[in-house]
């Protein structure tokens, strides 16, 4: 393993995990950019600047007290062992403490953000030069905090900037991307991901922005990325001055930059290899099959100890890992058992979080011993308490700390949340680090990013798993192919491992589609539907001991699934195939070393062929063993574009295999 570095010499800062190497002029902590290398392909970014990688507006450029810590950090159950570089220094009254984070061989380095003390100016402007500006927006209204920015010579790039939505009750597109060419004129960009590309030379780097996505960022200036010729900005810290405190350090939002070869599955191999060390996905702790019951619509109608124990019977014959007991489980109800949930007075109401006591009389034990012996894993729906920012955070801390304490309980789904500023994000942060402390690094969050202004794709990653999706057949806003479109569009740029993808009932509600509708889910079969989930974390959305006898056909297929489960997850999984669209043939390829998983998917068409392109595969012979769905074992030499031949044997149907190369 390559070795970190991090050294001081004279006017020079090397920062370097052995892939990537950056040099900076000290400046006195206001550190200035001089060179990038990437260290295995052995090529270098000159950069060509004066002014500082950061800069604030009005803040001026003389800096003092720079300081230096270097601190050495083990692997943890959750962070991996690291390097963490603290960079310090003073402008005026603003105090800025930059951490950067080194990984042993990471192709990328990342950088986190605090501030304390006081700013020159409001980093507002006036209405009046807004609008002589025709800038309409009041988030734009911001002159932004430059985070970081690279002064690169290279005049011919070629730029990408991919955007994220969340929100999801009410987005059903989540991805968009645009393409630039820098000039002398700015093109201000929004999104979480540039590309940037350099084929004259070969030479590739990537911004990741750790935010949420655009339009839910706290002080958001309109975009997120600037490019103009020969200078990239990453703008935007999520806070404003009367964010910040004189005293304590104020967390922002911070960024990774990485580099590689100026192809794309180089550029976007290399930010997987940075995603990865977000968090440690450990055997037993983070790969699931959950199980959650609110996507039948009962609601909490039918919450109790009997139910919950036929849910424990149902899903361990379908081969669920985990069972969530959603809203219901709690003493104090709202008024029809819906949503949305009035917690308004939560902290007024005596024992609000306390356990139902007419629905589980004998308290939660009973299903805990019921799951347990079952197999499977008892969980909980949470809604914090969002009054005046989440003041409240050591309750609910103490709430969920509790539960685990007294029944082992360590998986959590955190809904409801509303992040209007600064003050609630540093609170509910709080909030999961005291439940992660207590439980020893075993718990695990499955933030909800359905609705209100939460932390997108990109954000918070170190807690577990994003629950993308509320999709209801009631609705008619659930089909399979949509599901499988979102999840393909955004595992290009998100580890799809680190998302929750629903399947549902099927049987339910066919009257509420179309009659000729061919893509509606009663149409697909169960087992396809569990299919589109694999290379994320399943989540079996309705009531187990609802379904018809022929449902747990599928217990097989589940099986045969969790046997690969962690080896899948364990790779960089990048999409394959066309978009789906209902019609087409896509999939997922994930990539460990020379070989892998593919699973690949044949939509509603007459096609019995289709070649993929599979990424890393150009002129290789694959040998690919069937584990699951249709098809057979075959061998074949992917052609110069990484194109392999498979053969599917009917519409809605789908293999997975896993490869080999030679």
């Amino acid at each position: 393993m390559k070795r970190c570095v991090a050294a001081l010499t004279g006017d020079e800062l090397l920062l370097s995990t052995g892939r990537i190497e950056y040099r900076f002029r000290w400046n006195e902590g206001h550190l200035v950019g001089r060179s990038m290398a990437d260290l295995a392909a052995g090529v270098r970014w000159e950069l060509s600047g004066e002014a500082a990688d950061c800069e604030f507006p009005e803040q001026g450029a003389t800096a003092a007290d720079g300081n230096l810590k270097v601190v050495e950090c083990r692997e943890t159950p959750i962070s991996p062992a690291q390097v963490r570089v603290e960079v310090s220094t003073r402008l005026d009254a603003l105090h800025v403490r930059r951490v950067f984070r080194l990984y042993p061989d990471c192709p990328a380095l990342a950088c986190d953000f605090h501030l304390r003390g006081r700013a020159r100016s409001s980093w507002r402007v006036e209405p009046a030069a807004a609008g002589a500006s025709s800038i309409e927006d009041e988030r734009s209204r911001l002159r932004p905090v430059i985070m970081h920015r690279i002064f690169a010579p290279q005049h011919h790039l070629d730029v990408e900037c991919v955007r994220f939505f969340d929100r999801t009750d009410y987005n059903n597109n989540l991805v968009t991307s645009r393409s630039v060419q820098p000039y002398r004129h700015e093109a201000r960009l929004a999104g979480n991901v540039l590309l940037c590309s350099d084929r004259l030379s070969d030479r590739g780097l990537f911004m990741l922005k750790e935010a949420p996505c655009s339009d839910m960022q706290l002080a958001w200036a309109g975009g997120d990325f600037i490019c103009r010729s020969n200078e990239i900005q990453l703008i935007g810290l999520g806070v404003l001055p009367e964010d910040m405190d004189e005293q304590e350090w104020t967390r922002c939002y911070g960024f990774a930059l990485g580099v590689a070869r100026a192809d794309d599955f180089s550029l976007l191999s290399a930010m997987r290899d940075y995603q990865s060390r977000a968090r440690r996905l450990l055997a037993g702790r983070d790969h699931m099959i959950l199980l959650n019951t609110w996507g039948d619509r009962g609601q909490d109608k039918r919450m109790c100890e009997a139910f919950v124990c036929e849910e424990i019977k149902a899903g361990a014959r379908l081969g669920v890992t985990h069972l969530q007991l959603d809203h219901g489980w709690e003493t104090t109800q709202s008024a029809d058992g819906g949503w949305p949930l009035d917690l308004s007075h939560t902290w007024d109401t005596p024992h609000f979080w306390n356990v139902h006591p007419v629905r589980f009389p004998r308290g939660l034990q009973p299903c805990v011993d019921a799951a347990r012996e079952a197999g499977v894993e008892l969980s909980i729906w949470f809604n914090p308490d969002g009054r005046n920012s989440y003041e409240h955070w050591q309750d609910d801390a103490g709430v969920l700390i509790g539960l685990y304490r007294q029944h082992g309980i360590r998986t959590f789904k955190i809904d409801g949340l509303e992040i209007p500023d600064r003050k609630a994000e540093v609170n509910f942060r709080r909030m999961l680090d005291a439940v992660m402390e207590a439980a020893g690094g075993e718990a695990v969050f499955n933030l909800d990013i359905t609705a209100g202004r939460r932390f997108g794709y990109h954000y918070f990653n170190e807690y577990g798993s994003k629950f993308l999706e509320n999709r209801y057949t009631d609705w008619s806003n659930y089909c399979p192919h949509w599901t499988l479109r979102n999840l393909w569009m955004l595992s290009r740029c998100v580890p799809p491992q680190s998302l929750q993808i629903e399947f549902l009932n099927k049987w339910r509600n066919p009257d509420k589609y179309a009659p000729d509708d061919p893509l509606a889910p009663h149409r697909v079969p169960f087992d396809y539907c569990f299919a589109i989930t694999m290379v994320a974390q399943p989540l079996a959305w309705f009531e187990a001991s609802g379904l018809p006898e022929e449902a747990f056909d599928i217990a097989g297929l589940v099986r045969i699934y969790r046997q690969h489960q962690e080896r899948i997850h364990a790779g960089q999984i990048f999409p394959i195939g066309e978009e789906p669209s209902g019609i087409g043939w896509t999939g997922f390829q994930s990539i460990s070393g020379k070989g892998g998983y593919l699973i690949v998917y044949r939509e509603l068409n007459d096609r019995p062929r289709a070649s993929l392109a599979c990424r890393g595969l150009a002129g290789v012979r694959v040998n690919c063993t069937h584990l699951a769905g249709h098809g057979a074992d075959f061998a074949g030499a992917a052609d110069g574009d990484g194109r392999l031949t498979f053969s599917l044997p009917s519409p809605f149907s789908f293999a997975l295999y896993r490869y080999e190369t030679r």
